[in-house]
């Protein structure tokens, strides 16, 4: 069954997202900007405290310094916060508090965490307390107005790979507009793109995910936009039609969403899921019958503490 408006279930809002809106793509780099700012001036009182520099010693304090930037992405955080747990430096050692903070660290290509998760052993199941996010309203999903404009179609997006979106998205009852947002977003319209990790074509398929939706040459547009445009659909109902946690899986992948229990603390996930809500909004239409919900869905929906 097509699920168009059946978000009344209340899809809870991560920190990332504001409201049910597309933001005005200002608005986002601004939300960034001041991120960057905390974020420095947490790290900066973190260490302070850690190594005593100008105040008393203060290891718990630091670790919640250390904390909230991490929570915030920053992988210089998240590495001297494992390290602090590591060797118990002004908290009490924990190993797979380490290794989870390694773990957050090494995603986002810090070398050193991946060497030490080797010596910590495995990251806790559970997220820390302080890598939660805070509490956020639930507000009722309302439809909106059946006059009100679509977001625009992005300005560079060449008109022969517009013309295939707008022919095939409907196919699969994706928005052609979320679709061409994560093209963009992914490799700016470019049909030869290959990444460092070697994601390919228009929607940056990774070999896995290509043979998942059955796409034997990623480097033809027809076939990538399809099955960017399957894979697209099949996070929609995974994830309930919830944009940000949609475009953070097609980002880090959907077993990263569920382990951090929302958008992941990597920095340049977060200034993805940043751009693709700016560009399309919160909530979008689901199909229900594609796949059942994550089953971690309703632990990243639970009003988390402040």
């Amino acid at each position: 069954m097509e699920v168009a408006v059946q978000l009344a279930r209340r899809v809870r809002r991560l920190p990332l997202v504001l409201c049910c809106a597309a933001l005005p793509a200002w608005a986002a780099a601004q939300e960034a900007a001041a991120d960057a700012t905390l974020v420095a001036g947490l790290r900066q009182e973190a260490a302070a405290y850690e190594h005593g520099s100008g105040v008393r010693r203060d290891g718990a304090r630091a670790a919640a310094l250390y904390c909230r930037a991490a929570r915030l992405g920053d992988a210089a955080a998240q590495y001297d916060l494992g390290w602090m747990y590591a060797y118990g430096r002004g908290v009490k050692r924990d190993d797979a508090l380490a290794a989870f903070f390694f773990q957050a660290a090494a995603g986002q290509g810090i070398e050193q965490a991946k060497t030490m998760l080797q010596q910590v052993g495995a990251p806790t199941p559970e997220p820390p307390e302080c890598m939660l996010p805070p509490a956020a309203p639930l507000p009722e999903y309302e439809p909106a107005p059946q006059q009100a404009a679509l977001p625009a179609l992005p300005a560079s997006a060449p008109k022969a790979i517009v013309a295939l979106v707008t022919k095939m998205a409907p196919e699969y009852r994706v928005p052609p507009h979320l679709v061409l947002a994560i093209m963009q977003a992914e490799s700016n319209f470019d049909a030869a793109a290959v990444s460092p990790r070697n994601a390919q074509g228009l929607m940056q398929l990774i070999p896995d995910t290509a043979a998942r939706f059955r796409v034997r040459n990623p480097f033809d547009a027809a076939q990538n936009i399809r099955g960017g445009i399957a894979y697209l659909r099949w996070l929609l109902a995974y994830f309930e039609g919830d944009v940000a946690l949609v475009a953070a899986a097609y980002n880090a992948g959907e077993g990263t969403v569920e382990r951090y229990r929302g958008v992941p603390p990597y920095d340049e996930t977060r200034a993805y899921v940043r751009r693709i809500l700016a560009a399309v909004g919160a909530v979008q239409p689901f199909d229900a019958s594609v796949t059942e919900p994550s089953p971690q869905l309703h632990l990243i929906r639970e009003p988390q503490r402040q």
